[in-house]
């Protein structure tokens, strides 16, 4: 993780042709709240907050979720399962590529 959340929050939205008031707005928040964490003021927010301004931006939450750090309430309940720690320990360890992770991922959904 290179980039900060606020630097990749600020290069989507403007990607996405966006204000700060507009993006606040959208996800109930004041536009100087957005412009704080976009300048690293402020550390990324709740996790709830982020899935709101990854949907208003119309972009996967996994990409500002992985790169703050931080997991959805969802997320965390299933995490909380013994064997889903020991599954993330697992591949911890394997060190796998995107490519592999997605692969993984098919090969679960195949499973179904």
């Amino acid at each position: 993780m290179n980039e900060t959340f606020g630097k990749l929050l600020k290069e989507i939205r403007h990607e996405k042709n966006i204000s700060q008031r507009e993006l606040a707005l959208s996800v109930g928040v004041d536009y100087s709240y957005i412009s704080k964490i976009e300048n690293d003021r402020l550390p990324p927010p709740a996790a709830e907050t982020i899935i709101k301004i990854a949907d208003s931006l119309k972009v996967p939450p996994e990409i500002l979720l992985a790169n703050s750090g931080k997991v959805s309430n969802d997320l965390k309940d299933v995490i909380s399962n013994p064997e889903a720690i020991r599954f993330l320990n697992t591949v911890k360890q394997m060190n796998l590529s995107n490519a592999e992770w997605q692969s993984l991922q098919q090969q679960l959904k195949s499973l179904r």
